[in-house]
Order: C-alpha cells, then structure tokens, then sequence
C-alpha cells in the first residue's frame, strides 16, 4: 500500500489522501479538496484514481469531488448517513465494510460518529495499520462538534474504538493541527514532558509539507482526549470548574476538555 499525504496549505490546514495499490496503481483519494494537487500527485505516481472516499459531509472535505470525478470517472463512498448530505454518492459505508482498492489494499470502515454524525475513518488491513481519520481523531486533539456532531458520541468514538486500537497504528488526519493542539495539551497538563519536547521540536522545524505522523501510543502519550485519567488533567478541570466531582468519570474528564477547548 502506497501513502500520499498531500499538504493543500489553505487556511483550514488541509491534508489530502491518496492510497495506492502497488500491483495496479489503482487509487483511492480521501476527502480531495485540493483536486489539482491530487490529480497531479496521481499523475507524477502513474497512478489512476477509481475511488474518493469523504471522510464526512463537510464543505472542505467535499468540495474537490466533482472536479475529481470529472476528471477519472471515480465512484465516490462515504459514510451511508451522509446521503443526501454529499451529492454523487455511489455508495455508503456501514461499521464493517471493506474499501478493496486494486488487488491488495483493503480499508475497514469504522463507524466513529462525534464530530458529525455520519464520519468514517478507514483502518488498513496491513501489519502497521494506519488509520485515516478525518476530523476525528487529530494528532494530539479531537474534533469539534459545532458542525452536527455530539461530545457523548465523539466520547464513544474514542473509548469504545479507537482507544482500542493496535499501539502501533499510524495516525493520518484530516488537518495539521499538531502544534496548536500541543498547546493545549500543556495548558491541561504542564508536567507531561513527552508533549513539551515534542512542542519545542516541532516549534523549531515543522513542516506540514513533511508532516510528523504519530503512532497510537504517541498519541496516548501527547493527545489530552486520551489522558483521561491523569491527575493533572483531573485537578486542573477541578479548578476550572467547581461543579467538578472529587473523582470524575472519564467521559465527565473528556466532555471538559472538549468544553474548554471549544474556547481554547
């Protein structure tokens, strides 16, 4: 399987997909909002693109399908809650499917509602998985859930899939927000040193055109949404918010830090 992560450099902080078949050049593009960058990428590779998968409804993960489509003729998935959301679709996705991109890629469909109610992220079959998360799951943060989604159901997301996933699982989502989210991580908890390091490395050299991918275990290690029960994240939402319990839930912990950082 062949990795094409391509950095659109709009103000969103976009990243585009492209999966390639290594046998065929068969292609699948996630959520190609910058078409020409994709279309060329595909093009450079000798690659054909037959598949676009949206990670969900939004306007920056939709917009460049029609040109793609014009372009290859590609068929266009998404999650099956997102018909009539995402005009053109060809198919939608349930908890389980298969994405089959030429003889030897295969994507499970997972079913991670949260930031809107009908997202998929793709999960490779593969023995490094890596998983493409949309607006899910960023390196070190969540997604929002201004746009259709519910923190309870992100919560779930997170918990119940993918907290469970392989610790050496690749992360690919769908915005470079690593830094900012550092940032966060910080002001939540002062004292996890992997994050400072990490922050003052990037802070010196990032480029989102050779982005960092984290691992799984990095991200329980940097990610606040996974650090649930850290007693500094803990004490801190208590002194932010009196209505705290002396010994809150996870999901009490989670649904804090996504207040604050709706405000952050």
């Amino acid at each position: 399987m062949h990795i094409e992560q391509i950095w659109t450099g709009n103000a969103y902080r976009n990243f585009n997909y492209l999966i390639a078949c290594p046998e065929t050049g068969e292609t699948l593009a996630i959520d190609p909002l910058d078409y020409e960058k994709c279309l060329s990428r595909a093009k450079e590779r000798g690659w054909e693109i037959t598949q676009i998968l949206n990670t969900h409804e939004h306007g920056d993960h939709t917009g460049g399908n029609h040109a793609v489509i014009e372009a290859t003729g590609a068929k266009l998935i998404a999650h099956q809650n997102a018909q009539g959301k995402i005009e053109g679709m060809d198919q939608g996705l349930i908890a389980g499917d298969v994405v089959k991109v030429g003889k030897s890629v295969e994507l499970l469909a997972l079913d991670t509602p949260g930031h809107t109610m009908s997202h998929i992220c793709l999960l490779s079959k593969t023995d490094t998985p890596a998983l493409f998360s949309g607006d899910t799951l960023f390196n070190a943060g969540a997604g929002n859930c201004s746009g259709g989604g519910h923190p309870e159901e992100l919560y779930e997301t997170f918990v119940s899939q993918l907290e469970k996933l392989a610790d050496n699982t690749l992360i690919y989502p769908g915005h470079d927000y690593i830094t900012n989210n550092l940032g966060f991580t910080l002001d939540r908890e002062p004292d996890n040193q992997v994050a400072l390091e990490l922050k003052r490395e990037l802070e010196a050299s990032h480029d989102p055109e050779k982005p960092l991918v984290t691992s799984l275990k990095k991200e329980k290690e940097i990610n606040t949404f996974f650090r649930l029960t850290s007693p500094t994240v803990i004490s801190k939402l208590q002194e932010a918010f009196t209505d705290m319990p002396d010994q809150p839930s996870p999901k009490e912990v989670f649904l804090k830090l996504r207040e604050l950082r709706n405000s952050w």
